[in-house]
């Protein structure tokens, strides 16, 4: 069960959790491939990635992740991690823009689809699909219906995906408060609170990007788990 030579697709790789997975999985020895839609994060990205091969795709266009595919040739496992947390509103449900609001769900849930739905075709046997939700799905907040609803939907495609994918394995990743550049990223205001309520769980702490990593390349590792979400969050869930 390891990851040496194994050919390992991350999506949003160039940045934050994802650029992370990919360190550590190219650090076992893996044949690591990124992709992001961003151009100039990517070429730095892959800079910064010693061995790392980079691919500009934007997930959001179904027809660009069916191309890409067509001619990819085989993975062992697919790690998808892009985010768009700039479309996250933080104001009070009665001011939500519906239509803007929808546009959270083009990443984290459509493009996170479409990649499953055109990748699962190139999977080795054996190989393994982890997608990534947040932990909004299981502790709401003021200001983030959307986004938990979002979190929800990704985690219960886990599932739906497990049993139609199989053989192949699908599995997510779900975690907390992240010092990622999408947490420099969101209002101060809200920023501070998730400091505070930090304090009360039992790791009282930001988590980093490796140590959310050694989530992905466990799943990748672990060839009878499927249809399962990995909380790596600190303890937030057992906090009151």
């Amino acid at each position: 069960m390891k990851i040496e030579g194994k050919r390992i697709l991350i999506i949003g790789g160039s940045s934050g959790i994802g650029f992370a997975v990919a360190r550590s999985a190219l650090k076992e020895g893996a044949r690591v491939i990124i992709a992001s839609s961003r151009a100039e994060k990517l070429r730095g990205a892959v800079a910064r990635l010693d061995g790392a091969e980079g691919i500009c795709l934007d997930v959001t266009e179904e027809a660009a992740v069916r191309s890409f595919f067509a001619g990819s040739g085989a993975f062992d496992h697919i790690a998808f991690t892009a985010a768009d947390w700039g479309q996250v509103d933080h104001n009070d449900f009665s001011n939500v823009d519906l239509a803007a609001a929808s546009t959270l769900f083009r990443v984290r849930f459509w493009g996170a689809l479409a990649v499953a739905k055109h990748g699962a075709k190139c999977m080795v046997p054996g190989g393994s699909i982890t997608l990534t939700n947040g932990m909004a799905a299981h502790r709401p907040q003021k200001g983030l219906a959307v986004a938990t609803a979002m979190a929800g939907a990704v985690e219960h495609l886990v599932m739906g995906l497990a049993v139609e994918l199989a053989p192949v394995r699908v599995n997510g990743v779900c975690p907390g408060a992240v010092r990622t550049e999408a947490w420099d990223e969101v209002p101060e205001e809200f920023r501070k609170f998730q400091e505070a309520r930090l304090a009360g769980q039992p790791l009282p702490r930001v988590g980093e990007p490796d140590e959310v990593a050694e989530a992905y390349l466990y799943l990748m590792r672990a060839t009878y788990t499927t249809g399962q979400t990995l909380r790596v969050e600190g303890g937030w869930s057992l906090s009151g």
